[in-house]
């Protein structure tokens, strides 16, 4: 199943006799929050979701947005409304990372049918509303394991045997800025690949066989070992993989991602363009 859908056929889903659940994630790191903005309008029947409380547990060791308690998560996400095998879209309002992060965090817990709306709210030309909605509990339970995982030690070898994609802005990769984290630099070994490159000027997804040559030309490959990706703390690294899924990848996560990374001064650091 193609990880994202089109403003035009959601509309049509939601006009349906199966509608999909509907779910907000508009974020921004170091912007406002988005619960405002979801109240000032949002796509009818749309739940919001906190990426802060509820895609992510307390900051700490494991970086910024470590993963979330797999039961805390399902209570969330049975809140909002997710049923086992019903279809859910996530939308957010800027560069996909929030929806991505909901998307990849429900397809690791097991939940199959699940898509980014494509451009986010941008894209949608419908009406919005401002009631909230309450919906039917659902019966989502996350079976964790689905996608693929990396920890710290499986990011350094990803790097050294695979290929380990960083999807931060060049600037930080390089190690010229860092303006959240303690240390600039990337994980040696890892390749710099913004998130940017992989949308058109309208914010939605590159067609596939752009993104496959994207990719392939960052070294990716059938006989790559394993693609992984990271970020920050594990966010935007999240659209990457919809990026990478939608060029024929499976790719692996460091959900702890440089946050994580860059808090044990063991951990070595690389700057420069180079990934070594």
């Amino acid at each position: 199943m193609t990880p994202i859908v089109s403003a035009a056929d959601l509309a049509a889903e939601l006009a349906g006799p199966v509608p999909p659940v509907l779910l907000d994630v508009r974020y921004q790191l170091g912007g406002p929050h988005g619960r405002p903005a979801y109240e000032a309008g949002h796509i009818p029947g749309a739940v919001f979701v906190d990426l802060d409380a509820d895609l992510a547990g307390p900051p700490g060791e494991g970086g910024r947005h470590p993963l979330p308690d797999p039961g805390a998560f399902g209570a969330v996400m049975r809140r909002a409304g997710v049923r086992a095998g019903a279809p859910v879209v996530v939308y957010d309002g800027d560069k996909g990372w929030g929806a991505a992060r909901a998307w990849w965090l429900l397809r690791w817990s097991g939940h199959r049918d699940v898509r980014v709306l494509d451009g986010g709210l941008a894209a949608w030309t419908g009406d919005l509303e401002k009631d909230v909605p309450v919906p039917a509990e659902g019966d989502f339970t996350p079976r964790p394991g689905a996608l693929p995982l990396l920890d710290a030690d499986g990011a350094a070898e990803c790097a050294r045997t695979g290929l380990l994609l960083d999807a931060r802005a060049g600037e930080r990769y390089r190690g010229e800025v860092e303006p959240i984290d303690a240390v600039a630099g990337h994980i040696p070994g890892a390749v710099s690949a913004p998130t940017g490159e992989n949308l058109d000027e309208a914010g939605r997804f590159l067609p596939p066989a752009r993104l496959a040559a994207r990719f392939a030309a960052l070294g990716a490959g059938e006989a790559t070992a394993t693609v992984g990706v990271y970020c920050g703390s594990g966010v935007s690294a999240a659209q990457q993989a919809i990026a990478l899924e939608l060029a024929g990848f499976v790719p692996a996560l460091y959900a702890g991602s440089w946050s994580e990374w860059s808090r044990d001064p063991a951990r070595p650091v690389a700057t420069g363009a180079a990934p070594a």
